[in-house]
């Protein structure tokens, strides 16, 4: 069985994140674990502390099935380094489990930023979740991050053929439809009491930001009856 993990700030979390969760949970078949970082090095934390992002995390999956939160970076001191979890989740495992570690596509920019990147390829395998039509081979990827071009493209892999072996496989996944949120345009929008940002989080979670006062949101607004639809 594969075991997925999709680790981020989630600073807040928000219906993209979602949508990055359940396509992994139902194009590979497998429980996805979110998991918060408690100091994550490349996005320091910007109104929210590790322990109110993994509240908001539980509220907005609460109910999804196939996905749970995993707080094991939040006990861990010094930066939350993926490859630090990755080696925690194969000691638990064993060197056999089919593991995988989630990150948006975006992120292959500056994987050979992150500590002992290439390492992670010996830990899991690495799923990019991509807009459709996303092409490896983009004057961005080939310009800022030529080691992991050659890197991913000779690891790659169909998402379905992962949990045949441990790590070392790269493989896309296409998000079903271009996402429009993201984390920083959010907390822009909460600040300037622009009322479309409850529109990008789960009802539970918009509710919690305003009662914790996070993010400079105004306490005194929030829709009456945000949305409960889950997108």
């Amino acid at each position: 069985m594969l075991r997925v993990y999709y680790g981020g700030s989630f600073d807040p979390v928000h219906n993209g994140h979602l949508a990055i969760a359940r396509a992994a949970r139902d194009r590979l078949h497998a429980q996805v674990a979110l998991v918060p970082a408690r100091d994550p090095p490349h996005k320091p934390p910007t109104g929210a502390g590790a322990e109110q992002r993994a509240e908001m995390l539980e509220l907005a999956i609460a109910g999804e099935p196939g996905l749970r939160v995993d707080r094991r970076e939040l006990a861990r001191p010094g930066p939350s380094y993926t490859v630090d979890t990755l080696i925690a989740l194969r000691a638990e495992y064993g060197p056999q489990a089919p593991i995988a570690w989630l990150i948006g596509a975006d992120a292959l920019r500056q994987l050979h930023t992150w500590s002992r990147w290439t390492q992670l390829f010996a830990l899991a395998h690495i799923v990019a979740v991509a807009r459709p039509g996303f092409d490896l081979e983009t004057a961005a990827l080939r310009t800022e991050a030529p080691a992991v071009l050659a890197e991913v493209a000779a690891r790659r892999r169909d998402p379905e053929t992962l949990a045949a072996s441990p790590a070392g496989g790269f493989a896309l996944l296409e998000l079903p439809q271009l996402r429009p949120e993201s984390s920083s345009e959010l907390r822009r929008r909460i600040a300037a009491a622009d009322p479309r940002w409850c529109d990008w989080v789960q009802p539970a979670v918009a509710a919690q930001i305003v009662q914790q006062g996070l993010y400079g949101v105004s306490t005194a607004i929030l829709p009456a009856s945000p949305s409960s639809a889950r997108p």
